[in-house]
């Protein structure tokens, strides 16, 4: 094994050991229970208030029936290295977890909770619901009858974790998933409405496959991202000149949401982009729906490409973002701060219209009845090379609060330091001292 290869599995260990957060994914068969807007953006690690106010909102508004798998050990890289719910693996460990995710008309996937917010979760569904848990195993399941209109809390206990030394960690992961495919199927059957939770105790230490760690990608990779499913290209046949992605894409009309993600990426996309128009300067990405909220829907992203004398290269700015709808006139919001170097992609973990998440779109004219939500959105306009993005110029900024936090209390000790030095080196002795047995020092008075 090549010592990269080794330093790369020392890493991703260290990592899972230290973070200290788990995963959480919940899905209903009740629509609308979470809005992409009450969604953290990517990176974010959700408190246990942050995960109280989500799982609140749901409860109040969805089934009351709740099922709580809850495993001892499970980490983010569990589904990147052997499921395909945060990666793309056609031999996924997790096939019923992610139908379920895929077939649910709501769910909620939190990829960095805080270990203790998640321990938490039975608790407090014991408090909300109002009763105590029902544990469920194997030998319970066939037994089970439940009421749609009396509420009840199902704990479903996947003890088994990924250091097995008596399983490979792969069949760990697809033996728990065959539980929950199971209750689930109990559920379904019988036509109960429900809200369902998977989260873990603590998190677990994973090491993946040999072939899942391509030397390739064990290098630093902070700012170019791998999207699952294939970006939007423009134009469609030949070479790309355009690439667009965003995991969730999704916009508020008089606050009625409409999620456009499917319809924009995938195999099943309906939109048509032939509208669209590109030249070394400039370019307009252009998507036409059908039907959104019963009208047709066209969404215009105007760019420009300029050089600048200061940096003596091109940059590549997303002007103007554009909402048109029939009979209507078209709402504009400014996006001057999506901007990168032209042979650079754009990314940003949430680019959206809410004042509370930073917005980067800015309503310019029309936009007052409309809001936008794009999150893990990546766009390349010029200088593409092949369907893959370009590097990356990431939307955080290098001072982040944490280090200025940082910074703030290092120059504060640093001056409290220099103070005490500097009274200590300013402290004087007398020139003189009294002698016991000599004559004694006289202070002469004056009045």
């Amino acid at each position: 094994m090549a010592l990269r290869e080794v330093a790369g599995f020392l890493l991703l260990g260290l990592v899972a050991a230290q973070t200290g957060q788990v995963p959480l994914l919940a899905w209903s068969s009740h629509r609308s229970l979470w809005s992409p807007s009450a969604i953290p953006h990517e990176g974010h690690v959700i408190t246990e208030a942050q995960l109280a106010a989500l799982l609140d909102s749901a409860l109040d508004s969805g089934p009351r029936n709740v099922l709580l798998f809850l495993q001892e050990k499970l980490s983010v890289e569990d589904f990147t290295a052997y499921g395909g719910v945060f990666g793309n693996k056609p031999d996924s460990a997790f096939p019923n977890l992610e139908n379920a995710l895929h077939a649910a008309p709501s769910s909620l996937v939190l990829p960095s909770v805080d270990w203790f917010a998640a321990s938490a979760v039975p608790a407090f569904l014991k408090a909300k619901l109002g009763i105590s848990p029902l544990h469920v195993d194997q030998n319970t399941l066939q037994e089970l009858r439940l009421n749609a209109s009396l509420p009840a809390l199902l704990l479903i206990r996947l003890p088994y974790t990924t250091g097995s030394s008596l399983m490979a960690p792969k069949e760990v992961l697809t033996s728990n998933d065959e539980i929950l495919g199971q209750v689930l199927s109990a559920l379904q059957s019988e036509d109960i409405p429900y809200t369902a939770i998977l989260t873990a105790l603590r998190p677990s230490r994973v090491v993946r496959d040999v072939s899942d760690l391509a030397p390739a990608r064990l290098g630093r990779q902070l700012l170019q991202k791998e999207t699952v499913v294939a970006p939007l290209r423009f134009p469609k046949t030949g070479n790309p000149l355009i690439l667009f992605w965003a995991s969730n894409f999704s916009v508020a009309i008089n606050d009625t949401w409409h999620d456009l993600t499917n319809l924009t990426f995938g195999a099943s996309a309906s939109v048509t982009v032939e509208n669209s128009s590109w030249n070394t300067n400039a370019s307009e990405l252009v998507l036409q729906y059908s039907n959104v909220g019963g009208q047709p829907l066209t969404v215009r992203f105007r760019m420009t490409n300029l050089r600048y004398p200061v940096s003596a290269r091109h940059w590549f700015t997303l002007r103007t973002v554009e909402f048109i709808r029939s009979r209507n006139p078209p709402a504009i919001f400014n996006a001057t701060q999506v901007t990168a170097p032209s042979n650079y992609s754009f990314s940003c973990a949430q680019v959206s219209s809410h004042p509370a998440s930073g917005a980067i779109l800015l309503p310019n004219s029309n936009a007052n009845h409309w809001k936008v939500q794009m999150l893990n959105f990546q766009i390349q306009s010029f200088n593409v090379t092949g369907e893959r993005f370009s590097y990356a110029s990431d939307c955080a900024g290098f001072f982040s609060p944490g280090i200025w936090m940082g910074l703030l209390t290092s120059l504060l000790l640093v001056a409290i330091f220099t103070y005490g030095l500097h009274m200590v080196m300013s402290l004087k002795t007398m020139d003189r001292f009294d002698d016991p047995k000599g004559p004694t020092i006289s202070v002469p008075q004056t009045e």
